[in-house]
């Protein structure tokens, strides 16, 4: 028979030990945002730190950063980061470094790709799990670099437009109605800007379309380009074929029309953020990333071979070429 004092010890290590295996479980990740100059830190933010969704995750500091040489990031940085401070609560601090020491996982949400590279560079070194909203970088070459780093280094990163997660396109596919996908044109609003590959900037929501429906394996691109149109024409390696249409006049909307072996079938419009949201909250629980780097990194692919089409008249360009220039910038950058 244990004895009184032994008995208590017991008792109160078991309720410990049960305390301690509760609270770990219903700890909220602690989130931090690496660019506040969009409206997805906002939008992302109010979901997020909204207990009522029962995401476990909550945004508890930022670190504004902002491009001088792009209007909407300059303009917008401000005002973002007086919103995610004055009405979320979240700590405004002075550095990548000092955010990692803060948080569990990081949102980089620079609406500038370009520095993508660079700021993902701490977060990796700090080993924190790592969403990059799109596009992934301002380049291919930097594309590749974010996923050597973060494959070397054990840290689960992702990227993605919220455009792959929306209903209405999670619908198109294993759809009864279609069948299996034998085509697809994809279509979003398509706005330029001038530090960015052409795509990168806007158009990347209707190419992730594209890929979220056919999957990857696209081996060829070609585009045309006019005032007020952009389409591209990708060739899966099973011989599919899929295209992106680029809006820059008329009615702009988000979506995809499916050419299937049972029908043809037009996705819904843009139903928000919510998707996004949630598998991001998923991946920061369970390190496991939704989308594969190598996806990810097609994308990157595909649009760049895009300019390079652009660049020479409408030429068929081959992604594995584009691939292997920006490994060999990489390797001479090293």
């Amino acid at each position: 028979m244990l004895g009184r004092g032994l008995l208590v010890a017991v008792v109160v290590c078991l309720i410990g030990v049960g305390a301690g295996a509760g609270a770990s479980e219903n700890a909220v990740f602690r989130i931090g945002i690496v660019g506040l100059d969009t409206s997805h830190v906002t939008e992302f933010t109010k979901v997020l730190n909204d207990a009522t969704k029962g995401l476990g995750c909550k945004v508890v500091a930022g670190y504004p950063g902002g491009s001088p040489d792009i209007e909407s990031s300059a303009n917008e940085v401000k005002g973002y980061t007086d919103t995610l401070r004055d009405k979320y609560g979240v700590e405004i601090v002075d550095s990548i470094e000092t955010l990692c020491q803060k948080v569990d996982g990081v949102l980089l949400e620079s609406v500038d790709g370009r520095p993508h590279l660079e700021q993902a560079r701490p977060v990796i070194a700090a080993k924190k799990p790592l969403f990059i909203d799109k596009p992934m970088a301002g380049s291919l070459a930097d594309g590749l670099e974010i996923v050597r780093l973060a494959q070397a280094n054990n840290v689960p990163c992702w990227s993605s437009s919220s455009l792959r997660f929306d209903p209405s396109i999670v619908a198109m596919k294993n759809n009864e109605k279609i069948g299996n996908v034998l085509g697809c044109e994809a279509f979003s609003p398509c706005s330029l800007e001038p530090h960015h590959p052409d795509l990168y900037w806007y158009g990347i929501h209707g190419v992730e379309i594209l890929f979220a429906i056919m999957g990857p394996g696209c081996v060829s691109v070609q585009r045309a380009q006019t005032q007020n149109h952009e389409l591209v024409l990708g060739v899966w390696k099973d011989g599919r074929i899929g295209t992106y249409r680029g809006l820059k006049t008329g009615k702009e909307e988000y979506g995809a029309l499916v050419y299937g072996s049972k029908g043809i079938v037009r996705s819904g419009n843009f139903a928000g953020y919510d998707g996004l949201i949630k598998e991001i909250a998923k991946f920061f629980k369970t390190g496991k990333a939704p989308v594969p780097p190598e996806e990810t990194i097609e994308i990157l692919a595909f649009m760049t071979a895009a300019d390079e089409s652009k660049a020479k008249n409408g030429a068929r360009v081959e992604l594995a070429t584009v691939l292997e220039e920006a490994k060999k910038q990489n390797a001479a950058r090293r």
